[in-house]
């Protein structure tokens, strides 16, 4: 579980755009190009005014790792569109339904049969894990296609792909081009990949979206999110 900040950090006029332009340099500077490159703003462990300050910065996708802390921010400022990066639990799903425009992270067709129930044709991205660590989320590649067609059979919107990189260097590289040979093999155009500390490497694989967090924000407030097996956005 996560709780926000019941102190949240104020954020000065511009820092974020300020933070957002550094962010569109390092995509440039790996090759991307930032006005193609979707930007992801994960506010997650801040309150509403890190969704105030990334809307007043110019980007329009917000992120939220935990159901709790969607549900007390959206619907926001208008036109935000909201992504979903967490674990999909099947009880969550109806309440969330109202307030997701992208759901990243389906692992597996029972998840997205919920999707489908509450959330008809919605937007929708594979989570593949490339770690093969026990309590990691996301379908092993292989199993990504045949999850796919099957949700694409339930007439879900299947975008593309994402990733959390493995820790170490070359196991990410290696895993951000395989996510993007998968995608393009699949014909899907998505692939969401890279984070604050990775994001390089993974505009140089072919990523189009990126989740950014710190780099945007900060570090989030001690104490206010759960622990993670790796650091986040």
């Amino acid at each position: 579980m996560t709780t926000i900040s019941t102190c949240p950090p104020s954020f000065a006029d511009g820092e974020v755009a300020a933070r957002l332009a550094r962010v569109h340099e390092r995509i440039a500077g790996a090759g991307g190009d930032p006005d193609r490159v979707r930007v992801v703003a994960v506010t997650k462990g801040f309150g509403p005014e890190a969704v105030a300050a990334a809307r007043g910065a110019g980007l329009t996708d917000v992120g939220e790792n935990y159901a709790a802390e969607i549900l007390s921010k959206a619907p926001g400022p208008a036109g935000t569109c909201w992504h979903f990066l967490g674990a999909v639990q099947r009880n969550k799903v109806r309440s969330l339904a109202p307030l997701v425009d992208v759901w990243q992270a389906v692992t597996r067709l029972v998840e997205g049969a919920r999707i489908a129930q509450c959330a008809p044709g919605a937007r929708v991205l594979i989570q593949v894990d490339y770690t093969g660590l026990p309590g990691r989320n996301g379908c092993a590649p292989d199993a990504a296609p045949e999850l796919a067609r099957a949700l694409m059979d339930l007439d879900l919107h299947v975008q593309g792909l994402m990733t959390v990189a493995p820790p170490g260097v070359p196991e990410a590289d290696a895993a951000f081009h395989s996510l993007r040979r998968l995608a393009d093999a699949l014909g899907l155009a998505e692939c969401s990949m890279g984070m604050s500390e990775d994001l390089e490497a993974a505009i140089a694989a072919g990523s189009t979206m990126v989740r950014i967090g710190r780099a945007l924000f900060g570090d989030r407030p001690p104490g206010k999110v759960g622990a993670l097996s790796r650091p986040g956005p």
